[in-house]
């Protein structure tokens, strides 16, 4: 006979994947197969009023303020005019390499998705510009799409990034230290497709390289590019320069980016309740997701699911190394079927105390557990990055997914440096002094 709590997480575990398999939307299956386990834990008047008040609580942070405000300072910068801009910049930056376009691609990405806080916004943006220009230039139309998908979940690691302060709110780590923390794993993963593009166009001596640009127009577009770019060194440098909080930095960031492209003149007033209405729809699922979450951790510390999986991967092995291995294959493989956000939210609770017990730094968890599910955006049956970028560049999946394979692999190294050298993530935010 099963006690009132292992019934609770019996329920919440079986009602999940059921939920899950039976095609809900993951926030509805996580917060109905909750709701239900908290009521049979605590009977149905009970269940009912403290699923509500862990709603309530879940959401009921400061913190996550700067959610809603980062989310609407990336949809006004996706509709102002900014990617051209990025994307002539890095031209400059990196057109002179082999496979110059494709280089282009990367470079573009990693700043626009620091920018827009976006991967998906991001391969859309670039890729609508970039794919038709390396067809024309002779780049294979497959490969060219597995550039951009491939590189576009960058900027999910560069900050400002609203992943990481879900995973900082779960945590209870500084968002300061987790946004410092990302330049560097972000960075090796533009460089890892960057590699790729390069060994890809060393066998391919007809890809054109940019034509060499005036000192006079590289030092124009870089001008150009320079307001746009100062968005990450104003949110950045004031949250460590402590001017203001994370929370206080999105707000900055909204008026930023709507003066600048008011500049631009690419928005106009009448744009504002489309962009509004577009922000109010990401930030509600995101909300409710952290809400209906706050009831799956009550459940699943009543039932004590934590313990029992701490316990089970113990009995496989104490080894440091073997546990890692076995949390990235996990985290690997829940991201080819779940987005990151709720993965963060459900599964950092289960393996932050198994890491916490042989002392890893949870500033260097947060890298490689969102570093391991982004990976997970580009590979099926899931993939939001895959799927928007094959359909920006009008391919099938299936003919993409073999070009994508160097990337993956170039990505799982940088994987594994980023889990078990942590000085990769921590130097920077060791050396500013915020651990």
């Amino acid at each position: 006979m099963l006690d009132t709590a292992a019934l609770a997480g019996l329920i919440l575990v079986v009602g999940l994947v059921v939920l899950l398999l039976a095609g809900a939307p993951i926030s509805v299956a996580v917060g109905l197969s909750s709701a239900l386990a908290m009521v049979s834990a605590l009977g149905f008047e009970n269940g009912m009023l403290t699923s509500a008040q862990q709603m309530f609580r879940g959401i009921n942070n400061f913190s996550l303020l700067a959610i809603p405000f980062f989310v609407l300072a990336g949809v006004i910068m996706n509709n102002g005019g900014i990617a051209l801009k990025l994307i002539n910049a890095a031209k400059v930056l990196v057109g002179r390499m082999p496979g110059s376009l494709a280089q282009t691609n990367v470079a573009a990405n990693a700043l626009f998705g620091a920018v827009s806080g976006s991967a998906v916004a991001a391969v859309a943006a670039v890729g609508s510009t970039m794919s038709p220009l390396q067809a024309k230039e002779g780049y294979d139309r497959n490969f060219a799409a597995a550039t951009n998908i491939a590189s576009a979940p960058s900027g999910m690691l560069i900050p400002p990034s609203n992943l990481m302060i879900v995973y900082s709110l779960v945590s209870s780590t500084s968002i300061a230290a987790m946004f410092v923390a990302g330049y560097v794993p972000g960075l090796m993963w533009a460089a890892a497709c960057m590699i790729i593009v390069y060994l890809y166009a060393r066998k391919r001596p007809e890809l054109k390289i940019t034509e060499k640009i005036a000192f006079s127009v590289r030092a124009k577009i870089v001008l150009d590019a320079i307001p746009s770019l100062l968005l990450i060194v104003v949110v950045i440098g004031g949250i460590l320069g402590g001017f203001f909080t994370p929370t206080e930095a999105s707000c900055i960031a909204v008026v930023y980016a709507l003066v600048l492209s008011f500049i631009y003149r690419s928005i106009k007033v009448r744009d504002l309740y489309r962009i509004f209405l577009e922000s109010t729809r990401t930030t509600a699922i995101v909300m409710f997701l952290i809400g209906v979450s706050s009831i799956m951790g009550w459940v699943m510390s009543f039932a004590k699911i934590p313990q029992m999986v701490a316990e089970a991967m113990f009995s496989i092995s104490e080894n440091p190394i073997v546990l890692v291995l076995l949390i990235l294959l996990m985290l690997l493989v829940i991201g080819c079927f779940m987005d990151p956000t709720p993965a963060v939210l459900i599964f950092v609770p289960i393996f932050l105390p198994i890491v916490a017990a042989f002392d890893m730094d949870p500033v260097h968890f947060g890298l490689m557990m969102c570093f391991a599910l982004s990976i997970g955006t580009i590979t099926p049956p899931v993939g939001p990055v895959l799927f928007v970028g094959a359909k920006v560049a009008n391919l099938r999946i299936e003919d993409v997914i073999k070009q994508l394979m160097p990337f993956f692999l170039a990505l799982l190294v940088v994987l594994l440096l980023v889990a078990f050298i942590p000085q990769l993530s921590l130097w920077l935010p060791t050396a500013i002094g915020l651990l």
